[in-house]
């Protein structure tokens, strides 16, 4: 991640067992964005730098699972977390 701060962030969650895709559970602009920047480091979350999903991301509500448009997308940003998680010995 670069050193300047984000200025918009959506923290996506993804249980393959249980959510029929992944789920809005926090997003937001500036002090609020920092915030869940930093409690996702602070839980080990890998974070992710993307400024068109992120636009997309932003319109949907905290709840809402992701469009079927961005299945695509965002299973490659999984699958790429998932493997570095794994080859830093984290849990996935």
């Amino acid at each position: 991640m670069k050193d300047k701060p984000l200025n918009k962030a959506v923290a996506l969650k993804y249980e393959h067992s249980q959510d029929r895709a992944p789920l809005v559970v926090a997003k937001g602009s500036g002090i609020l964005a920092e915030k869940i920047i930093e409690i996702a480091k602070e839980q080990g979350i890998t974070i992710y730098e993307d400024k068109e999903l992120i636009s997309m991301l932003m319109k949907l509500d905290i709840g809402d699972y992701i469009p079927e448009e961005l299945y695509p997308v965002v299973a490659q940003i999984l699958a790429f977390i998932y493997s570095l998680d794994r080859t830093l010995g984290n849990k996935t």
